[in-house]
C-alpha cells in the first residue's frame, strides 16, 4: 500500500508539473502574441504623438499667418478706399467742369443775344467771347 501511494503521489506530482509547464508554455506564447501588438500598438500611439505635435506646430503658423494675411487685407482695403475717394473727387471735379462749362455756354450765348452778334463757332466747339 505504501508502494501505490508513493506512486500515486509520483504521478501526481509528475502530472502537476507537466500542467505546471503546459501552462507556462500556453502563457509564453499569449504574452508573445500580445508583445508583437503591443509594440504595433506603441509605435501606432508614438507616431499619433508625434503627428499632433506637428499638428500644433502647423496650427500656430496657421494661426500667425491668418492674422498677417488679416492685417494686409486691411491695409489694401485702406488703399482701396483712398483710391475710391480719390476717383470720385475726380469725378465730382469732372462734373462740376461740366456744369460750368454749360453755364460759360449759356452765359455766351444771352450775351451774343443781347449784342445781336452771330455766333462764331472756335476749334473747341463753342462760341468764342468777344
Amino acid at each position: 500500500m505504501a508502494s501505490t501511494a508513493t506512486s500515486s503521489t509520483a504521478a501526481s506530482s509528475e502530472s502537476s508539473r507537466a500542467q505546471a509547464e503546459a501552462r507556462a508554455a500556453v502563457q509564453a506564447s499569449l504574452e508573445s502574441a500580445g508583445s508583437s501588438y503591443d509594440i504595433q500598438y506603441q509605435r501606432r500611439a508614438t507616431d499619433l504623438h508625434n503627428n499632433a505635435a506637428v499638428i500644433s506646430k502647423q496650427e500656430e503658423e496657421l494661426k500667425r499667418n491668418t492674422a498677417a494675411l488679416a492685417k494686409e487685407s486691411l491695409k489694401w482695403q485702406k488703399e482701396l478706399n483712398k483710391t475710391t475717394k480719390g476717383l470720385n473727387e475726380f469725378g465730382d471735379l469732372q462734373n462740376w467742369a461740366e456744369v460750368m462749362e454749360r453755364e460759360f455756354l449759356v452765359l455766351e450765348e444771352t450775351l451774343r443775344l443781347v449784342e445781336g452778334t452771330e455766333a462764331v463757332e472756335s476749334a473747341s466747339g463753342g462760341s468764342q467771347w468777344h
